[in-house]
């Protein structure tokens, strides 16, 4: 096991790791464990009491941070050309068709969200075995299959979010920077979990929200009591 840093070491000792922090107590210790020379991203893991191999107890849904992301979304409409002018005025730093299927097809995906119409869907799809994996696969449950193509950059650019349960129960998602204050952290994390909770499956049973934890790129993990959370 490798020695850990000076840093590491005053981190792990201001933790209690078997202690169950609230919300704003939490994101106010994680900014005095980050010690980053970036500004690191933080992130929020749910676990949840469904079985996501049941189509049934699947989890996934779309939410925009009141505080946004933080980072800089590098956003791909896919589009014919009648709708290329309103992409690039709502902020699109590419637009295009034919020439970014052929890009991709390539094995380019130097882009962080991808939005195209549905007409352009059947030369898409046949991108899924590249885009699908890497999270870039446009879906009309995310928004990201639309008409209002505008609408969708603008959505994306002000801090919108799409999460899903992966296989082992847990949603995992980044919710902004540390170099957020502690309030826009708690209201962004807050805002998660709301629609985590409205989107409980009906199949669900027992516990829904089993355990939360906080953390940043490179932090301890902060376990949240989910009393303290609203999820009801």
């Amino acid at each position: 096991m490798s020695k850990l840093t000076k840093n590491q070491k005053i981190a792990y000792s201001k933790v209690d790791a078997h202690k169950a922090y609230k919300l704003g107590e939490a994101a106010a210790l994680l900014k005095e464990i980050t010690f980053t020379k970036f500004d690191a991203s933080v992130d929020v893991d749910v676990r949840l009491g469904v079985d996501p191999r049941k189509a049934n107890q699947m989890v996934r849904g779309v939410v925009t941070l009141p505080h946004g992301t933080g980072k800089v979304v590098r956003v791909l409409v896919l589009c014919t050309p009648e709708k290329e002018a309103e992409a690039k005025e709502a902020g699109a730093d590419m637009v295009g068709l034919d020439e970014y299927v052929d890009k991709i097809k390539t094995g380019w995906t130097d882009v962080d969200v991808i939005i195209c119409t549905p007409n352009v869907m059947g030369k898409v799809g046949a991108l899924g075995r590249i885009l699908g994996p890497r999270g870039l696969m446009p879906n009309p449950k995310t928004g990201t299959v639309t008409m209002e193509v505008g609408k969708a950059v603008r959505d994306v650019k002000a801090g919108k979010i799409d999460f899903k349960v992966d296989k082992f129960g847990i949603i995992h998602t980044s919710v902004g920077k540390i170099s957020f204050s502690t309030e826009q952290i708690v209201d962004n994390v807050k805002e998660v979990l709301g629609m985590i909770i409205k989107l409980k499956p009906s199949a669900a049973k027992g516990t829904y929200v089993k355990s939360i934890y906080l953390s940043t790129t490179m932090s301890p993990g902060l376990q949240i009591d989910t009393k303290s959370v609203e999820t009801k």
